[in-house]
């Protein structure tokens, strides 16, 4: 069964479209694709990593076979992807190709693919269309969803980015029973985070039986793929543009961001945020918001699905000097106001709120105690 979630309030600031959920979504994907594209698309972008080659060649075959130009934009898989280079590339295939404001790209493949699409289509002659066909667990509950394009630079991860909804997104299940394991784990971190701040009954789900909740075949995956997807619909349909709600989304995002960054993203982007939310729960517990067994809770449920919730230093690595580049690499956080560092803590769970300016000491007793 497929369940259909709108995102968006139809406004122009909140551009209404569907989420669909369910399985065998791209058993015929050119006709799902087709249904969604706006009228007039003349020539659509697919864009993919090498392990979608399977996906991309039919979908292009289907689409051509009703009418379309298909153009196919083959690039580097995991955050390779979001480079400059890569989109500078995508830009100028496009513009080889002709590609008009009418035009649309796909995206069809995990969190960075669907990143890199979104913002080549926000910036493409200031904004086409773009479908995005999410392939794992993380790109379904977080990256497809919400209109959040970026790529990263040097400096740190998504700081240049567009906001631009899709105008839909397809999640089919069924892709999910090939990812590999530890990837599957990672998207876990997101869904955990959905639960901490806003669905207890996703908690309840994860904390009754785990291994069912890491399943991709059965039923409890598919209801914590549905409502994180619909907690998040709900956030970026008030605020699609982060201007306050929004935030809270990016609870465990400050510091999982610059582990990433300091890590050279060798560390899966669910993993650093994994740690990340333990590091959130032990600031609000440091300042007096969350309990000492709210903070167990946090590594409790994020161990029980198989997520790491502590952030080891290397046996030669100088201490103070890690603390240091973290702590740079937090500063440069988007939630970052001049020269004030702001956190998303909770006050209890499914009570985010934001922590500004805490002090320096804080922000290292936290970090000792993850470390």
């Amino acid at each position: 069964m497929t369940a259909r979630i709108e995102v968006g309030d139809g406004s122009p600031a909140s551009p209404r479209y569907a989420v669909l959920v369910g399985r065998g979504l791209l058993t015929d994907g050119a006709a799902a694709v087709h249904g969604l594209l706006p009228p007039g698309v003349v020539r659509v972008l697919i864009v993919y990593p090498d392990s979608m080659e399977h996906r991309a060649a039919p979908l292009a075959a289907g689409l051509r076979n009703r009418g379309v130009i298909v153009h196919q934009a083959l690039v580097p898989d995991a955050e390779a992807a979001k480079t400059s280079t890569v989109a500078a590339q995508l830009w100028q295939q496009l513009g080889l190709a002709g590609f008009t404001r009418s035009d649309a790209i796909i995206g069809l493949g995990g969190g960075t693919v669907t990143d890199l699409a979104g913002f080549v289509a926000a910036t493409w002659l200031r904004g086409v269309a773009v479908v995005q066909l999410p392939t794992t667990l993380l790109a379904m509950v977080d990256a497809a969803v919400g209109g959040k394009t970026g790529i990263n630079t040097a400096e740190g991860k998504n700081l240049v980015g567009a906001f631009h909804p899709p105008v839909g997104v397809i999640c089919d299940l069924d892709t999910l029973t090939t990812l590999p394991r530890a990837d599957l784990v990672a998207g876990m971190a997101e869904v955990v985070k959905h639960g901490f701040i806003r669905d207890q009954r996703t908690l309840d789900l994860i904390a009754v039986d785990p291994q069912a909740a890491c399943d991709p075949t059965g039923p409890v995956l598919a209801e914590l793929v549905q409502r994180s997807i619909e907690v998040k619909a709900a956030v970026v349909t008030e605020d699609l543009r982060e201007s306050g709600l929004r935030e809270i989304l990016n609870y465990g995002h400050t510091f999982g961001h610059a582990i990433e960054q300091v890590e050279d993203y060798r560390w899966r982007h669910g993993e650093a945020v994994s740690v990340g939310m333990v590091y959130a729960a032990e600031l609000a517990c440091l300042a007096g918001l969350l309990s000492e067994e709210e903070v167990h809770q946090h590594r409790s449920i994020l161990t029980a699905v198989g997520l790491p919730t502590a952030y080891p230093i290397a046996p030669g690595v100088d201490r103070e000097a890690r603390w240091e580049v973290l702590a740079t690499a937090m500063g440069r956080d988007k939630k970052a106001r001049g020269s004030t560092v702001r956190f998303v803590v909770l006050g209890g769970f499914g009570q985010p709120r934001r922590l500004a300016g805490p002090s320096e000491d804080l922000l290292r007793a936290a970090f000792d105690r993850v470390s």
